[in-house]
């Protein structure tokens, strides 16, 4: 795999799509796999009371690293449209502004998500009892922003090249790094949430090596002298798509915090089962992001090529294969769903019984809608690939808006399953909205910077 890219601007769109998809599904599988195995390990050793902890601080960790993703990905839109165009040293500057910027970033976002915990967790009414756990856990991973700057901006880097085998080797390096972090640190040196920390921490730590390591291989990636200089129209570019896709993760996580703050009001049991519910919904929905990612780099490219009918077919090959790998999952996640999240839950039996009941109703109504979230994933990134990422970030606030509502309203009505539904109302009116805007600015030549 050595210099290995990808020109995903002849050919067939469903062989591209999928061979660019698989290593990132696979992946992305790997990357679920060591929180899965992490929500088993802290579940069943250390008890409910440090899943619920986990369950805590899920939306502030999605706030801070769905950012840090969001902008890194942004930065790496416009490297991947220059090397649709064959712009050698456009790709080099680009990639040289990226890594400064994600630097200067990675510095005031480590400050501002130190500083924010303590009142964040207040604000959220985080459960007495789980608040030191939660505070631990998340002051940990904070300490761990640079780390996870350098990841997301080297993988997205990678991915704009058409690489997608790379991250791939880097996610199975840290998925194992961090199964052996966890057995050694909290089940063997008995550091509990801490170590379930650290171990994240320092799994992430692998993947940068190997990122780093396939990124000196790519010849077009190494930065001349010449090219390793600021320019402030390209910075500006790169901000353009990079903050408003990073603001498009925190509006999400706020909508997910506010919710949280509702959960967290229903008790320890519903909470526990709420988060076991969350990491199998994460992990099945991994293949939805992959072909997110397939989608941009192939619409990047394209659009720098000046082949623009291509994103049609694109697009329509992408929502076929999201239906039919959204119904897979629900399938998955019907028959198989109730044992799998008994993995997470550990207790007396009725403590067991309630958070599981709590956990397989969500499921069960995710896995009837589960197409609507990939279709979601795919729209999206189709219109950032692009160069518009401010009518994503919009979606998102109506992602918010409606589970806000559900939180807030129809919970009164139907009780706590009113938190479920949100999801499924926010998937549906992003989705009617993104696909609005893709068939406007199709017609209107794809213009849509």
């Amino acid at each position: 795999m050595k210099g290995k890219t990808m020109d995903m601007t002849a050919g067939k769109p469903a062989a591209l799509l999928l061979r660019f998809s698989m290593p990132l599904i696979l992946g992305n599988l790997f990357q679920q796999l060591y929180t899965f195995v992490d929500t088993v390990i802290v579940g069943q050793k250390l008890g409910v009371s440090a899943l619920a902890a986990l369950g805590a601080t899920e939306w502030l960790s999605f706030m801070m690293f769905g950012f840090i993703q969001g902008l890194t990905q942004g930065f790496s839109i416009g490297i991947s449209q220059s090397f649709g165009e064959g712009k050698k040293h456009l790709v080099q500057q680009g990639i040289f502004q990226a890594f400064c910027a994600s630097a200067g970033a990675a510095v005031i976002i480590t400050v501002i998500g130190q500083g924010m915990l303590v009142p964040v967790l207040k604000l959220l009414r985080t459960p007495e009892e789980l608040f030191g756990m939660a505070y631990l856990y998340l002051e940990i991973l904070y300490f761990g922003i640079p780390v996870s700057f350098a990841y997301n901006m080297l993988a997205a880097i990678l991915r704009a090249f058409g690489n997608s085998r790379a991250p791939l080797i880097a996610v199975l390096t840290a998925s194992f790094a961090n199964i052996f972090f966890d057995i050694v640190l909290v089940m063997g040196l008995g550091m509990g949430i801490r170590g379930a920390a650290y171990g994240t921490l320092l799994s992430q730590l692998c993947s940068v090596l190997c990122c780093m390591a396939a990124l000196s291989r790519i010849e077009q990636a190494r930065v001349e002298p010449a090219n390793r200089k600021i320019s402030v129209r390209m910075f500006a570019e790169q901000m353009k798509l990079g903050v408003p896709m990073g603001l498009q993760n925190i509006i999400t996580a706020v909508g997910g915090l506010t919710v949280q703050s509702v959960v967290n009001g229903f008790g320890m049991l519903f909470l526990a089962g709420y988060t076991a519910a969350n990491r199998l919904y994460g992990l099945l929905e991994t293949a939805a992001s992959s072909y997110g990612y397939a989608i941009s780099t192939y619409t990047a490219q394209n659009i720098g090529a000046g082949k623009k009918e291509r994103v049609r077919s694109g697009i329509l090959t992408a929502l076929l294969l999201g239906a039919a790998t959204a119904y897979l999952m629900s399938f998955i996640m019907v028959i198989w769903g109730k044992p799998i999240l008994g993995l997470f839950i550990a207790g007396s039996q009725v403590e067991a019984t309630a958070a599981l009941r709590v956990g397989y109703r969500f499921l069960c109504i995710l896995a009837a809608f589960f197409p609507l979230l990939y279709a979601l994933y795919i729209l999206r990134s189709c219109i950032q690939g692009m160069g518009n990422s401010t009518m994503p970030m919009l979606s998102s606030l109506i992602q918010v808006g409606m589970r806000i509502f559900c939180a807030a309203v129809l919970t009164r009505y139907i009780g706590n399953a009113g938190v479920f539904w949100g999801e499924i109302m926010a998937w549906l009116w992003a989705d009617v909205f993104l696909g609005a805007v893709f068939v406007y600015r199709y017609r209107t030549n794809l213009r849509l910077k």
